[in-house]
């Protein structure tokens, strides 16, 4: 249930309930959440978004529920964006198409003149890890969630974010973006290719995340995982940069994993060593996850065992 920390008093009301501070409150842990897509396709729409972003916008009939069908069978997930403040980008419709997939991510992008160029666009092409024929993009982009329908959170922490990023010197690399999962770890930030996934990233944090990324690296305060990996995966990279402080985006190299019940072996290539690393799942009290959950649902968070298996073998 609410409590006095999870939100802020309305004049003369009751707490309003915010998943983010009440997931902060409980100190809920980043490591392990990003939502698990490799493909993304990020399609400019300066309007209003509403709750379902590809079937409440106002895109031309059917195209919504075109792009969303398309890109469930694909496997692709399509993301509609906008300069922040909604700022329109120029004349056409800017497209991105991305690849997450550790040192082989690869992002293109293209600018449409019309809407129904769209439905041309071959998402299973995408989805199977090829260019659906777009042009190579070599900066990375930066997706802020900012959409409010969906979660008051992802509006209330997300727009101050992507107007930071957009006042400065990342202003050509930010969009914001409809939803991309872990309304509670609002502000959350997507940086393209590599679907590396922020949370609770505020505008000063944001600014050091985005060097970050210019710079090939990322930042360990606020990553909740590689978008391409399994979230206990995840949990395990993240487990290794933080202990041996990596921050190349190719320092740490998972090479397998295998699951038995709750717990996840991971074995990953880093600094000259080959390291197991064995993560439980655990699912702790439910709890209301989301501004708008209509019950509660069980907390899962990743314990960490790591394991020195000492120096990898010499190569060839």
């Amino acid at each position: 249930m609410p409590t006095a920390g999870a939100g802020g008093p309305a004049r003369g009301g009751p707490v309003t309930f915010r998943c983010a501070a009440a997931s902060l409150a409980r100190a809920d842990d980043l490591a392990g959440t990003a939502s698990t897509v490799r493909s993304f396709l990020l399609v400019e729409h300066s309007g209003s978004w509403g709750s379902d972003a590809l079937r409440d916008a106002r895109l031309p009939a059917g195209l919504g529920e075109h792009l969303a069908r398309g890109g469930r069978r694909a496997g692709v997930r399509v993301l509609l964006v906008r300069r922040p403040g909604r700022r329109a980008e120029g004349v056409g419709i800017r497209v991105f198409a991305a690849r997450a997939a550790g040192a082989d991510s690869w992002l293109e992008a293209a600018t449409l003149s019309s809407p129904e160029e769209l439905r041309d666009l071959d998402l299973d092409a995408l989805g199977a890890g090829r260019s659906p024929g777009l042009t190579p993009y070599d900066a990375p982009l930066i997706a802020v969630c900012t959409h409010g329908r969906h979660d008051a959170c992802c509006a209330e922490r997300g727009r101050p974010v992507a107007l930071a990023l957009a006042a400065g010197r990342h202003a050509d690399a930010v969009w914001e973006c409809s939803h991309i999962g872990g309304d509670r770890f609002a502000g959350n930030l997507l940086v393209l290719p590599r679907g590396l996934y922020y949370g609770r990233v505020d505008p000063d944090s944001a600014l050091e995340v985005a060097d970050a990324a210019v710079g090939g690296r990322v930042s360990l305060d606020h990553l909740r995982g590689r978008s391409d990996l399994a979230m206990p995966v995840q949990a395990a990279e993240i487990d290794v940069r933080r202990r041996l402080t990596l921050t190349g985006l190719d320092d740490v190299r998972p090479t397998a994993a295998r699951t038995d019940g709750d717990v996840t072996t991971v074995t990953l290539e880093a600094d000259g060593r080959s390291l197991e690393v064995r993560v439980r799942r655990v699912l702790d009290a439910p709890q209301q996850l989301t501004c708008s959950a209509l019950r509660d649902s069980p907390v899962a968070r990743f314990v960490v065992d790591a394991r020195d298996r000492g120096p990898s073998p010499a190569g060839p």
